[in-house]
């Protein structure tokens, strides 16, 4: 696997195409399971790894790589089954999330593949809160399953998620609780929409909850077709990018060229801190731009908006 993200810088064409690349892998079992390249920063053997007390469960240890010190979580760990084996011999994919390096302990690694989101599926009914999948695919006739590293994060180290007090304007807040403000908010993660849920709502508004780019760019043209104005119906967009079947570049795209939802303001929220940068949200037309996750930023974004529509008033 020694180089074969070396050309991962180049790929970022991809972008607005609604196309990604899955890196794949495997843990203890026939099973493939996928990682957007995006958010992967090399791939090498299992290093040494040392304990540390009172550790998560999961996390088998700690790596001293590039001059720095991370965690190492086994996946197969992480998923309710038995830890990987002869770790010697396993691979540890160094991924960036909500701005922190990580490691994941994994048996072994496959290739990489280019898919369109639109073949990136939502997991089959039945699946259950419990499950850990946030997508599946299939890649050379077999079941890739997409896995919902958030929440995995989420259980190893919770992050902070109220609001401090001095952040919120009560003024504001009561105005928008009067006014029947709303959000809409699209993300494939369950832990991830309930996190921005329980953030803007707190601040007065009403959410309307979204799994993916093409369920939010549906929902937004049956209320056009109404003849009703998005931008009157919702304060703003809070929109993933990585989602099955759209992503969010493709879905701010989509309302941003059609002059009768290209008001709604846009403000793309993801965990892919490391690799997107200010020129991609221009490119695609998205109003702002903020890495997961942060309430308090996420808070004053959001109050921004209302206060923008108590204006209009």
């Amino acid at each position: 696997m020694a180089g074969v993200l070396d050309t991962v810088d180049q790929r970022t064409k991809l972008v607005g195409q609604n196309r990604l690349e899955l890196l794949l892998f495997r843990l203890d079992g026939d099973q493939i399971y996928g990682i957007n390249v995006f958010k992967v920063r090399e791939v090498l053997q299992c290093p040494k790894l040392t304990e540390i007390p009172q550790r998560n469960p999961i996390v088998r240890g700690i790596a001293h790589i590039r001059g720095g010190t991370i965690s190492v979580m086994d996946m197969n760990l992480a998923m309710g089954n038995a830890p990987l084996e002869n770790i010697n011999n396993c691979f540890v994919i160094i991924s960036e999330y909500n701005m922190a390096v990580q490691g994941f302990l994994v048996k072994a690694v496959e290739k990489i593949v280019n898919l369109n989101w639109e073949n990136i599926h939502p997991p089959p009914k039945g699946t259950g809160r419990g499950s850990y999948l946030t997508a599946v695919t299939e890649v050379d006739n077999k079941i890739v399953e997409i896995i919902d590293v958030e929440k995995i994060l989420s259980e190893v180290s919770p992050m902070q998620e109220e609001i401090p007090e001095a952040v919120i304007h009560k003024e504001t807040v009561q105005s928008a609780s009067a006014r029947e403000l709303a959000v809409l908010i699209a993300d494939d993660s369950s832990v991830a929409r309930k996190q921005i849920k329980r953030c803007v709502e707190k601040l007065g508004v009403k959410t309307h909850l979204v799994a993916d780019g093409r369920q939010a760019l549906d929902h937004l043209r049956e209320l056009v077709d109404k003849g009703e104005s998005v931008s009157d119906h919702y304060v703003l967009l809070i929109s993933d990018i990585e989602m099955p079947e759209m992503d969010g570049y493709t879905l701010t795209a989509s309302i941003k060229e059609d002059p009768r939802m290209k008001d709604l303001h846009v403000l793309l929220h993801t965990s892919l801190s490391g690799i997107f940068n200010e020129a991609m949200v221009k490119r695609v037309g998205a109003d702002n731009f903020l890495a997961k996750f942060k309430p308090d930023r996420l808070a004053e974004l959001v109050q921004e908006q209302i206060a923008r529509a108590l204006s209009k008033d």
